[in-house]
């Protein structure tokens, strides 16, 4: 079984969503597909199988809960 689904993010500006796209990338680079547009990014991902996607699609989503939360408190901090 194929699985696709795509998936869009959007941050409050430009800055904040190149910087999870710069980090988010190295952890998903062979799993998955992305790029910026604007203050959104873009994912592509392509599976095997249900588990495996459900698996990449749990890990992106905490990867960006963690990355969010640093912009947040970096942003708060200036």
């Amino acid at each position: 079984m194929k699985i696709k689904s795509n998936m869009k993010i959007k941050y409050n500006d430009e800055n904040s969503a190149e910087i999870s796209h710069k980090t988010l990338k190295v952890d998903n680079e062979c799993f998955i597909q992305s790029k910026i547009n604007g203050n959104e990014l873009e994912f592509k991902i392509d599976s095997d199988s249900l588990g495996s996607f459900l698996n990449t699609v749990d890990d992106l989503i905490a990867s960006e809960i963690v990355v969010e939360k640093i912009i947040n408190t970096s942003t708060n901090e200036k």
